[in-house]
């Protein structure tokens, strides 16, 4: 997140407008507020598994917001087709592998575990189907030999923050083109 705001500076075609977290305590808050940027707060833990209140209060406050992009970055929530189809076309995300090889969770043990050795991320427009929409741009990486699923998290983040930022500029200006990094 941090990296995406500190991209949006100058002649960038996107600025932000909202930053929101699931988790009240969440670090990137105040780094927003630092920056200037409005935040908001939808704890999910608040509606339990009432996942359309949640998505209510969501949807409540990007509505407020006016956003044209939304960007997932550490939200590691779940959202429903319904969510999703009220803002077609407009939400990014970043995920931690080569999509389309390991959506959802633990990508890096699962990478190791294949014998891959390529790993890295993926930026992709989200659709309901979970790290299936159409990738916007991938960076990659070697795996070392003696990597282990934490090495490979670590390495990942640098290029990670490359890569959205590089994906959310192209996008802003309307270029759904594939980037791909390395």
């Amino acid at each position: 997140m941090l990296a995406l705001l500190k991209s949006m500076q100058n002649d960038h075609p996107a600025q932000p407008v909202l930053v929101i977290s699931n988790v009240p305590n969440a670090g990137g808050l105040d780094k927003a507020l630092a920056h200037g940027v409005a935040t908001g707060i939808a704890d999910h833990q608040t509606f339990g598994k009432d996942r359309i209140a949640f998505e209510a209060e969501l949807q409540r406050q990007l509505v407020l917001a006016k956003p044209d992009i939304i960007c997932l970055a550490g939200f590691m929530r779940i959202l429903s087709g319904e969510f999703v189809d009220k803002w077609p076309g407009q939400i990014l995300n970043i995920h931690p592998s080569l999509l389309p090889r390991y959506p959802g969770l633990h990508t890096h043990q699962r990478a190791l575990e294949a014998g891959d050795r390529q790993h890295g991320a993926s930026v992709h427009l989200v659709t309901p189907d979970l790290d299936a929409g159409p990738i916007l741009g991938q960076i990659s990486m070697p795996i070392y030999p003696d990597d282990t699923a934490q090495s490979l998290a670590q390495r990942l983040v640098p290029l990670e923050h490359r890569l959205y930022p590089a994906v959310l500029h192209r996008f802003a200006f309307g270029d759904l083109t594939r980037l791909d990094m390395v």
